[in-house]
């Protein structure tokens, strides 16, 4: 007998040494379950490596880490991201962007028609849900869980050529205040691009672990996401490894765009004092607002930016001037200092209405700001110095900026798609508790 139990005690020791020298020394499993972070305004995909315990963020064919929210539709073929956006202003509309605001949702007539009038494409209603009318070679309608689908579709492809390996299963990120019927919509849009959810995911609580607010030892943790076009305030309560999202404000027409607007516009006013005509031509506006697009991001940086832009001001499609006529004007270009402290001028009343979703949440979560223990910035618009600084005065504190905002979420996604896809090292796993009875205070 006790030959048998020396002999049961050496095969688990040789399995356990196995195990070890195999960790050690044999390389890691490739990846095979990706995190998604299919964003309003821009997507990211991720993966967590077993081994070294590293979340990688896998970039496109030009090694960008992100990919703009954006589903063209030409006469030959359905691109996306950056393609996409290649094309949207010589045809918008054609072109469909911010899918993600119509994904599941039941309108009113008269919401959906309000909603549509922001956008150059043409949105329908289909029985309460909006559809996107396209005009390739023929006219046609595609829902928002297909435009999502194409996304995540390149995404899948992104994935599948770093890794080297089909990829079929994933855990998704979504709003916190998205419904069951939001989310299922979104699994849908991923089983449309060939992929399984294996989980769903509140963006806020994928942020948290980002942070590693999972493993840490904090009780109140405050989520600001402002990305492109939207504005969400989390107040997560975590007790050991489980989340709970007490609750949700925000501003669905607040973002990035908006402060890239106010510039644009001042941009047009100088043009217009200094050349005595606004520009209106599409070639004109595609450029300016690529220009004080960058402009905006260097400003992040930078005290001040020098602009030039040249303008045509005129459509003159290269014709002679009719005999007698007077001839086209010359092209001009448009030179200015945007300072950082234009910028904030510019936007300054924007920035204040962020605290407004914050004043709720605390409110609405019953907790002074004194309590709040971590503030997590997400979204590539909290890097703007005048909104961290608003965020640290109101509390007194700084916020957490260890992480990539523009890429929180997805590494949070990733390292669920770690746990779920059974990785080691990872040890400590998070809940979320459901709240089903939360609701979002919208400030729009």
């Amino acid at each position: 007998m006790s030959g048998e139990m020396s002999m049961i005690g050496s095969v688990i020791l040789a399995l356990f040494l196995a195990g070890y020298l195999g960790q050690q020394y044999l390389p890691p499993p490739v990846p095979k379950v990706i995190g998604l972070d299919l964003g309003t305004t821009f997507c990211s995909v991720g993966v967590f490596h077993a081994g070294s315990g590293e979340v990688e963020v896998i970039a496109d064919e030009e090694g960008r880490l992100s990919i703009p929210s954006a589903v063209s539709f030409t006469a030959t073929a359905v691109l996306a991201g950056h393609e996409a956006v290649d094309l949207a202003d010589g045809d918008p509309q054609n072109t469909v962007y911010d899918a993600k605001r119509f994904i599941g949702k039941v309108f009113e007539p008269e919401v959906l028609e309000q909603e549509s009038a922001r956008y150059p494409f043409k949105v329908i209603n289909n029985n309460g849900s909006a559809e996107f009318l396209v005009f390739s070679n023929r006219s046609f309608s595609v829902s928002p869980e297909f435009v999502g689908s194409r996304l995540l579709l390149k995404m899948r492809k992104m994935a599948e050529r770093r890794l080297g390996v089909p990829i079929h299963r994933a855990v998704i990120s979504v709003p916190a205040e998205f419904d069951e019927r939001q989310r299922n919509y979104t699994v849908r849009a991923a089983e449309l691009a060939g992929l399984e959810i294996l989980r769903v995911i509140n963006e806020p609580t994928a942020a948290a672990m980002a942070y590693g607010l999972h493993k840490a030892d904090v009780l109140n943790v405050l989520v600001v996401d402002l990305g492109g076009g939207t504005l969400d305030v989390s107040l997560l309560n975590k007790q050991g490894g489980m989340f709970l999202t007490r609750a949700m404000a925000g501003n669905n027409k607040l973002g990035g765009q908006d402060f890239s607007q106010r510039l644009l516009q001042y941009a047009t006013e100088r043009a217009r004092q200094e050349f005595g005509i606004a520009p209106t031509l599409k070639e004109d506006i595609h450029r300016l607002r690529q220009v004080v697009e960058a402009a905006k991001l260097n400003l992040t940086l930078q005290a001040s930016v020098a602009i030039k832009v040249p303008l045509r001001l005129h459509d003159d499609d290269g014709a002679e001037p009719p005999e007698g006529g007077a001839p086209a004007p010359a092209p001009v270009q448009l030179e200015a200092v945007i300072t950082r402290e234009l910028f904030e001028q510019l936007n300054e009343d924007l920035f204040q209405k962020i605290l407004a979703p914050i004043e709720t949440v605390l409110a609405e979560g019953h907790l002074d700001k004194r309590d709040v223990d971590e503030i997590v910035l997400v979204g590539g618009s909290t890097r703007i110095p005048r909104i961290r600084t608003l965020i640290s005065e109101y509390f007194g504190k700084e916020p957490n900026t260890s992480v990539d905002p523009d890429l929180a979420v997805v590494t949070g996604v990733a390292i669920q798609a770690g746990i779920v896809g059974g990785s080691w090292p990872l040890q400590v796993s998070a809940i979320e508790i459901p709240n089903r009875h939360l609701r979002k205070t919208n400030f729009n």
